[in-house]
C-alpha cells in the first residue's frame, strides 16, 4: 500500500438539480508533504460536518486499482485523482483484507482504519448523476477512513507500515456489507461491537441495533 496522490479542497457552492449546493467533495492534487492532523489535512474541510469530518473520518483513502471498474461501468465519466473526493489516492487499498483497527505508519504520521465510507448525495452532485450512488453501493468498493493517532507530515509514495492490530477481525467491506443488511445476526454484531476501534457513531447505530433484538 502506497500513497500515489494527496488531495485537499475547500468547500464550495455549485448548482444541482436547479438547487444551490455547499459541499467539500472537490478535491485537488498537492504535491505536499501535507500535514496531518487529528480532524483533516491542511488546505483540506468538509462542508456539513455533521455528517462528513472529525476524528473518525479525518481521512479517507480510495483503491487506485478500483478505477479501471469504474471506467468500464461509466466511460463517459473521467477518473482523475480524487475523483471520489479522497484525500489519499492509494495504488491498492483491499477492503476485504483490511480489518477496523488497523493501523499503520505513514510517512511521521499514524493512521488507523475506522470504517467504510457509506456515499451521501454529494457523491452524486460530483457526478452531476445521481445514479452513481447506488453504483457505488454495487462496487463494494468503499474506500477506508482513518483516524489519526499521531499527527504528522505526508507524502506521495509513503508507504503503509502495518504495526498494530485489533484482535476483533472486523474487514472494512465486512462492515461496509453488514451495515446495509435488513436483518443483521446478532453474533455479527456482538462481534463487531468488541472492536475498540469502531468509529463512535457506528458504535452506537450498531448498539441500538443490538436493543432492538
Amino acid at each position: 500500500m502506497k500513497i500515489v496522490s494527496i488531495q485537499v479542497g475547500l468547500p464550495k457552492t455549485v448548482e444541482f438539480k436547479g438547487r444551490q449546493v455547499t459541499t467539500g467533495i472537490f478535491k485537488s492534487p498537492v504535491v505536499g508533504p501535507v500535514f496531518i492532523g487529528t480532524t483533516n489535512l491542511h488546505g483540506d474541510r468538509q462542508a456539513d460536518l455533521s455528517v462528513h469530518g472529525g476524528p473518525d473520518k479525518a481521512v479517507y483513502g480510495y483503491s487506485l486499482d478500483a478505477y479501471p471498474w469504474w471506467k468500464n461501468e461509466r466511460p463517459k465519466d473521467e477518473f482523475p485523482y480524487g475523483a471520489f473526493g479522497e484525500n489519499l489516492s492509494i495504488d491498492s487499498l483491499p477492503e476485504n483484507s483490511i480489518f477496523v483497527g488497523d493501523t499503520y505508519e505513514v510517512g511521521s504520521a499514524i493512521l488507523q482504519a475506522v470504517q467504510p465510507r457509506f456515499p451521501c448525495y454529494k457523491l452524486g452532485v460530483k457526478f452531476n448523476d445521481m445514479s452513481v450512488v447506488k453504483t457505488f453501493m454495487r462496487s463494494e468498493r468503499p474506500g477506508v477512513y482513518f483516524r489519526v493517532l499521531q499527527e504528522g507530515l505526508l507524502s506521495r509514495n509513503d508507504d503503509f507500515k502495518l504495526i498494530d492490530q485489533d484482535p476483533t477481525r472486523i474487514s472494512i467491506l465486512k462492515l461496509f456489507s453488514i451495515f446495509h443488511q435488513s436483518e443483521i445476526d446478532r453474533a455479527d454484531l456482538e462481534e463487531i461491537l468488541q472492536n475498540k476501534a469502531l468509529a463512535t457513531e457506528m458504535r452506537a447505530q450498531f448498539s441500538e441495533v443490538l436493543k432492538r433484538l
